[in-house]
């Protein structure tokens, strides 16, 4: 499923996270104040727009509340920060993710109304985008440019089948590695075991295969 993101502030975190969100399907409005940073960004995403992130009458503009998600990118200004965060909540921001600079910038950001806060250092783009545009990814590990590790939630589709009937390999290009079941995790899940509603899959596959999976019910 699409989901629209607001991506505000493009340093090179926040470039590389609308850039790659896009990549993944999803739709995404950039924002700058810099007008060189918004012209690098334009061709690769939905929107790019020029406009100061921390002015109180840009975001009430920008339709905040319109958007699943925001992802205020501007860590190195703590001030400017804090205030988009803010401004996004009385504007009816569903939810907010903010990148903080260290840990008492993070636990600022939560106090005045962030969702999410995450550092760069701990969480790097690609795999938040991955995050924030999948349905059932809940952890991602990135191998290559094209091979990564998943943690998904089982497609509600798949309940009740054994692997070897699914055929995950040969149908959707993907391995499963791991399975966990209500907390308790199982190492190589044997073909002839019945994978239950509820239960997370560790796959392995391309991230083209990955992507599929994601839309599989």
């Amino acid at each position: 499923m699409k989901k629209s993101i607001l991506v505000l502030g493009l340093g090179r975190f926040g470039a590389t996270l609308a850039t790659s969100l896009c990549q993944l399907g999803q739709e995404v409005t950039a924002v700058d104040a810099n007008a060189a940073r918004v012209d690098v960004v334009k061709n690769l995403v939905t929107h790019a727009l020029q406009a100061n992130v921390s002015d109180e009458r840009a975001i009430s503009q920008l339709g905040v509340r319109n958007y699943d998600c925001v992802a205020v990118c501007i860590g190195e200004d703590i001030r400017a920060s804090v205030l988009a965060v803010v401004m996004c909540k009385e504007y009816g921001a569903k939810y907010v993710i903010c990148k903080a600079s260290d840990h008492l910038h993070e636990k600022l950001l939560y106090k005045t109304g962030a969702d999410k806060v995450f550092q760069p250092e701990r969480e790097g783009a690609v795999r938040l985008a991955h995050s924030l545009a999948s349905q059932s990814v809940l952890d991602f590990i990135d191998l290559s440019d094209e091979y990564s590790i998943s943690e998904v939630r089982l497609p509600a589709s798949w309940a009740g089948k054994t692997l070897s009937t699914l055929n995950v390999r040969a149908v959707y290009g993907i391995s499963v590695i791991a399975l966990r079941r209500r907390g308790a995790r199982i190492v190589l899940p044997w073909t002839p075991m019945s994978v239950e509603a509820g239960d997370e899959l560790v796959v392995i596959g391309s991230n083209e295969a990955l992507a599929k999976l994601d839309a599989v019910k």
